[in-house]
């Protein structure tokens, strides 16, 4: 069952006795709860009904006694066993999975890491419980995922601005969740997000960001690269040496293996590059008619190189910012 199944069926009224959530992703896991918390029981009933219990104080006769308590003055209870990765009894919690109260409905967060399988209890829970794996999206699924939340908020966001949040912010998808509602906050509904309501709201400049570093080289346009990177060199907070490269490292990596693709269709070239929409596709095509098979080979060592050096590695007496200014120099040598 995904995420939005899971919360369609609780506004619907649906309720299981017990929920294991678990997963590497947090986002998903803390918006079931929220929910779960928040609006099934009314305020009068939360005093009696509502039980927030943590693994690391918890042990499993805690929790199963709250569990096996009877509602009061409501048809239903809820006892939310938070950091349950954290309690070392969680398998006892077995018992009481295979024969829970109807009248309550356990929630068990177990985050930052899946629950072992192999155990007798996690065989219990596939049984007799509502099991959601909470999966981190990969950086390419990140644009989509940006666009679906907005959508959903009632708001439009375009292919590059979309990739653009998500090359800055990664694939917290709290992180990216709370700027993207900071942001929804000062526009209107139906409003198309732009990227100067990218820089205002969340602080990420239109002309100065990695996209247009990477639209610089792949034109060799020698001015606005030593612009960009001025500007990078001028807010190394926003624009770390260690990010730079990475991403460089990820686009020249994509121009090596389109010399491989020249004749292939953009959905072709879409699939094997693992890119999250077709947009950026013309701007690698015209950088492998920049950089030769031979050169690109040579700019992702030199990257590999500038990262060791970027992390401290045969670095003496060279500032970040200095480091950045050769390592541009040197690809646009190649």
């Amino acid at each position: 069952m995904t995420y939005r199944d899971i919360i369609k069926n609780l506004k619907a009224g649906k309720y299981e006795p017990v929920y294991l959530l678990h997963g590497d992703e947090s986002y998903y896991i803390d918006q079931i709860t929220d929910h779960i918390e928040h609006h099934i029981l009314d305020e009068s009933q939360k005093a009696f009904n509502l039980t927030i219990l943590y693994g690391k104080d918890a042990d499993q006769k805690k929790v199963i006694d709250e569990a096996r308590r009877f509602p009061m003055m409501s048809d239903r209870q809820i006892v939310i066993l938070r950091e349950a990765q954290s309690m070392k009894g969680l398998t006892e919690l077995k018992s009481y999975v295979e024969n829970p109260l109807e009248s309550t409905i356990l929630v068990i967060c177990h985050k930052h890491k899946k629950l072992d399988g192999r155990t007798a209890f996690a065989k219990a829970v596939k049984k007799h419980a509502l099991v959601f794996e909470s999966r981190k999206p990969y950086d390419n699924q990140m644009p989509a995922w940006i666009n679906d939340y907005l959508s959903n908020m009632g708001y439009k966001i375009r292919d590059k601005e979309s990739a653009l949040i998500a090359e800055y912010l990664g694939n917290d998808l709290s992180k990216v969740a709370n700027e993207l509602d900071k942001m929804a906050v000062n526009l209107e509904k139906g409003h198309t997000i732009t990227q100067d309501d990218i820089q205002d709201q969340i602080g990420i400049s239109k002309d100065y960001n990695v996209f247009e570093l990477q639209n610089a080289l792949a034109s060799r346009n020698y001015a606005k690269t030593y612009r960009i990177v001025h500007y990078f060199q001028s807010n190394p907070r926003n624009n770390p040496m260690v990010m730079v490269v990475a991403t460089l490292f990820s686009f020249f990596s994509k121009i090596y293996l389109m010399h491989f693709l020249r004749h292939a269709t953009d959905r072709e070239v879409q699939k094997t590059l693992g890119l999250g929409s077709p947009y950026f596709i013309k701007e690698y095509r015209k950088a492998a008619q920049s950089y030769s098979k031979n050169q690109t080979e040579r700019i992702i060592h030199l990257l590999k190189d500038f990262d060791l050096k970027s992390k401290g590695v045969d670095r003496v007496n060279v500032t970040e910012q200095a480091l950045l200014q050769e390592m541009m120099y040197r690809i646009l040598s190649v």
